[in-house]
């Protein structure tokens, strides 16, 4: 089993318009002009610039992608391990195979989501990842498609939305910082896109259509944020903040063992278990240092009432494990019936750094369920700050 899982959709007429002074690309009439002018497509070019960083990671990574120029035939081509899940209907692919692909890819719950294009190409995957919040639904828990990170290859005419990165090499060691386990933050980034024919009279009239979860590379990325240096206490806070206001009285908390834990029970007003686990429902303690045959049991009745849980857990400092030490009341029986996507890790920034580009360990004793909770996770960082990490088994 591959430790990343990354989508990739590459809109092959991108930029098209830049070099024959047609000032973009979008629209199927500007393409055919554009193509008739002798325009050259370069956005596979740009994208094996992106991939080519993570040629040295080939055997430990899956790509999700579309048929043809859409992404398979490069990826075949550099050797990277891909299922395609979206087959274009032709070559000449239009902005609607874009966004199908990029339901398709969403709903596969890769990791990241790499595309090359323009401004054009980030509205068509913010529109198609808003698409595909609505047809999900509840039906993957707490995941959200369009909290799904994004890195955006530039390869379109006009790029001045947030989401690209500055080169296309620069897309490729975002993608190398979250494998080698350097923190990466995520951050929203807007979708901007202007009117090209505005553009083509003159008139730069820009307008923000959208955001994207994009990884907060100061170095690779654009319009980045610059964050100041955290106080453990006040950051602390933070994260609680975060937490207590998405927790909802239907829920069925479970709520690991660890300071960053019990910091946050402090705030919710309960008394805690610092070295075990305790069970929230409804505002308060229904059961404090529970066992793991007890808590298989609740959760086993909880999910025959369809009673929504959540699992908030933390890491032990130094080490890294999330699960496995410290924390065996939480078996695998009570992990899978809890669900991957409802399990938030809550951490300070400095003690992610602290295990200086370690991934998070998982040991369940259940090897299948270590290889199922690999790849990434946003860890909660800070009040609405999510920081990308590696989770190993």
């Amino acid at each position: 089993m591959y430790q990343y899982s990354f989508g990739l959709v590459i809109n092959p007429f991108a930029g098209i318009g830049g070099a024959v002074a047609l000032k973009g690309s979008d629209g199927v009439a500007t393409r055919n002009e554009a193509l008739a002018r002798g325009a050259e497509q370069k956005a596979e070019k740009r994208t094996a610039q992106a991939l080519s960083v993570l040629l040295p990671y080939r055997e430990e990574i899956k790509f999700i992608t579309a048929s043809g120029n859409m992404g398979a035939d490069l990826l075949a081509e550099l050797g990277f391990h891909h299922e395609v899940i979206y087959h274009a209907a032709n070559t000449q692919t239009e902005a609607s195979d874009t966004q199908q692909a990029v339901t398709a890819i969403a709903t596969q719950k890769p990791d990241l989501l790499l595309f090359a294009g323009g401004d054009g190409t980030a509205r068509d995957v913010a529109s198609a990842l808003q698409q595909c919040a609505r047809i999900v639904g509840n039906k993957f828990g707490n995941w959200n498609p369009e909290e799904l990170p994004v890195v955006g290859i530039p390869a379109g005419v006009k790029i001045h939305s947030g989401v690209y990165a500055i080169t296309p090499s620069g897309a490729g060691k975002v993608l190398e910082q979250l494998i080698t386990g350097k923190l990466t933050t995520l951050r929203a980034a807007d979708v901007m896109d202007i009117d090209e024919e505005a553009f083509r009279k003159g008139t730069v009239r820009a307008r923000r259509y959208a955001e994207l979860q994009v990884p907060g590379e100061l170095e690779y990325m654009q319009a980045v944020k610059i964050g100041g240096k955290e106080s453990d206490e006040l950051v602390l806070a933070d994260i609680a903040a975060d937490v207590i206001e998405s927790m909802e009285d239907d829920t069925l908390y479970i709520m690991g063992s660890g300071s960053t834990v019990d910091f946050l029970m402090g705030e919710l007003g309960h008394e805690n278990t610092l070295l075990g686990v305790d069970v929230v429902y409804h505002g308060k303690v229904e059961k404090a240092d529970i066992t793991g045959a007890e808590l298989e049991q609740r959760v086993q009745q909880a999910k025959q009432n369809k009673t929504p849980m959540a699992l908030v857990i933390t890491l032990i400092g130094g080490q890294g494990h999330v699960f496995g030490r410290g924390n065996q009341q939480l078996t695998p029986a009570v992990i899978r019936a809890v669900g991957k996507d409802n399990i938030q890790i809550i951490a300070t920034k400095a003690k992610l750094q602290a295990l200086n580009g370690r991934p998070l360990r998982v040991d369940t004793g259940d090897a299948e369920l270590d290889a199922e909770l690999s790849g990434f996770i946003a860890v909660t960082t800070g009040y609405h700050d999510r920081t990308m990490v590696a989770v190993q088994g």
